[in-house]
């Protein structure tokens, strides 16, 4: 997908498309260094966009390794399914991110090894973001790992409410720059948490 076709999908779609350009590769590098890739069973990724994050995943991952990929924006969805339609064991969603344990059941796995994000928390309404970490949080194995990336950290508490512990990196080569939010310790579902 061009990055004129990108910036058409954020005018139109501003609150499903979080920026204005596709991430950096540098980005991309940062947001899979904590995956241990030789011993995950299965990762999900939410926001795909255009699979920039998505390649990452497919260059290091373990053959076998599943991949749950899951982009509610159509157009970008199906230039995914074109990108990678020869991919063993890759399974393109075009659905939300809170149906992530409807998935791993489908795909017969017990959990999610670890789960990478894009969506833009800052502009999701905040009951869907809720929903989502809390799927989230319910599905990811207890040793996993969730990251995300925001363009501030306003929505570092909110998130922190789901995690016991986030450790925080950034991005300068990006535009426009970001944060990296490798959150560990998910809290047992159930725990009060708002």
């Amino acid at each position: 997908m061009s990055k004129l076709s990108f910036i058409l999908q954020y005018i139109t779609k501003p609150r499903t498309v979080g920026a204005i350009l596709p991430s950096s590769k540098y980005l991309a590098a940062k947001m899979v260094k904590d995956i241990d890739f030789a011993n995950a069973k299965c990762i999900a990724e939410y926001g795909a966009g255009t699979g920039v994050f998505t390649r990452q995943l497919v260059q290091k991952r373990n053959p076998n390794t599943v991949l749950l990929i899951f982009e509610m924006n159509e157009s970008f969805c199906h230039a995914l399914k074109q990108q990678f339609a020869n991919q063993p064991n890759l399974h393109i969603i075009n659905d939300s991110a809170a149906k992530i344990g409807e998935y791993l059941a489908k795909f017969n796995q017990p959990h999610a090894d670890y789960v990478i994000s894009g969506l833009p928390f800052a502009s999701i309404p905040q009951e869907i973001s809720i929903n989502i970490l809390k799927q989230t949080q319910k599905y990811i194995k207890k040793e996993g790992k969730f990251i995300t990336f925001q363009y501030t950290l306003l929505k570092k508490d909110f998130i922190g409410q789901f995690f016991d512990s986030i450790k925080i990196t950034r991005e300068f080569r990006n535009v426009p720059p970001a944060y990296v939010l490798c959150c560990a310790n998910p809290f047992i579902p159930g725990q009060p948490l708002l």
